[in-house]
């Protein structure tokens, strides 16, 4: 007769929790992001039947954006994938759209105005607690993928 052995899981410890001091940082992010898309996006939902297909699927994903940031607000730690989705999307256009076309003389009009607001991800950048990414989503092992199964 042969035994099934299993190695037993341990937890994770414990992740260190974020300061107040830190936790407020990101506050600063959560509100700049909430409330400026809240005044930008918010007014053009009265106008939605001027939307363009791509238009209104952005100005959509942005509203639900503004309104998550407003959680934010209350739950910044729970919240933190909204400011590395901020983050990510604009570091990704202003590398791969907006600085090739700055280097070639090229960055004009629409594309230079959506640059220009992109580059307010450098606060967004630096509200995000870097350590605890690294921590939580990198260090740390991740969910199970599968049940296990009973011995």
């Amino acid at each position: 007769m042969t035994t099934a052995t299993t190695t037993p899981v341990r937890p994770a410890p414990p992740a260190p929790t974020l300061s107040v001091l830190r936790l407020n940082i990101m506050r600063i992010g959560y509100l700049l992001m909430s409330v400026g898309l809240a005044i930008v996006k918010w007014p053009a939902l009265l106008h939605a039947e001027r939307w363009t297909l791509f238009g209104g699927v952005v100005n959509c994903i942005l509203v639900a954006m503004s309104i998550l940031a407003f959680f934010g607000l209350r739950y910044p730690r729970q919240l933190l994938p909204l400011l590395l989705f901020e983050s990510i999307w604009k570091v990704l256009w202003l590398g791969l759209v907006a600085i090739p076309l700055w280097t070639d003389g090229r960055l004009a009009g629409d594309t230079a105005d959506v640059a220009s607001d992109c580059l307010y991800v450098v606060i967004i950048l630096a509200v995000i607690p870097w350590d605890h990414v690294y921590r939580q989503y990198l260090a740390q092992p991740g969910d199970p993928w599968w049940r296990r199964r009973a011995s």
